[in-house]
């Protein structure tokens, strides 16, 4: 599950992509139109202008645009930056490696070749969305939203 600090994230990427053309949007405007809590939305627009997602222009027609076009934006990337690594277990990492403890042999561990399989399709699938794919996703229908 991604953290409701990822979650804010990809709705201020997913603001700034609806406005991407228009100008810059103040901190404001995004926490009012997303739902989301101005001090925490502070903090994630620090994080993800400092990794060159987004840029932020100063000005009282200030506010955060894109860094880079919305097709060029991958999903993967953002919640690794938020959240760190995707993997459910530290032996499937890419980028954060580490042994499990009470395994003592990857080979033959059942539960990391099980979770393999949906760890590799989720990241196959996050790593080729982009922010550009969320903007014309349409919407969900009420039967998916209910099957969460």
């Amino acid at each position: 599950m991604i953290t409701q600090k990822a979650k804010y994230a990809l709705k201020a990427l997913v603001a700034l992509g609806r406005a991407d053309g228009t100008g810059p949007l103040s901190i404001r405007d995004i926490a009012t139109s997303e739902g989301i809590p101005q001090s925490f939305l502070e903090q994630i627009l620090i994080e993800l202008r400092r990794a060159g997602v987004i840029q932020s222009r100063r000005g009282k027609d200030g506010g955060y645009l894109l860094a880079a076009p919305a097709a060029e934006i991958g999903l993967g990337r953002v919640l690794r930056l938020i959240d760190g690594p995707l993997a459910p277990l530290p032996c499937l990492s890419r980028t954060a490696y580490r042994k499990c403890g009470d395994c003592a042999d990857e080979g033959s561990c059942t539960v990391r070749r099980i979770l393999s399989e949906m760890y590799e399709a989720t990241v196959e699938i996050l790593d080729r969305t982009t922010l550009q794919d969320a903007l014309v996703a349409p919407e969900p229908t009420q039967a998916l939203v209910a099957g969460e």
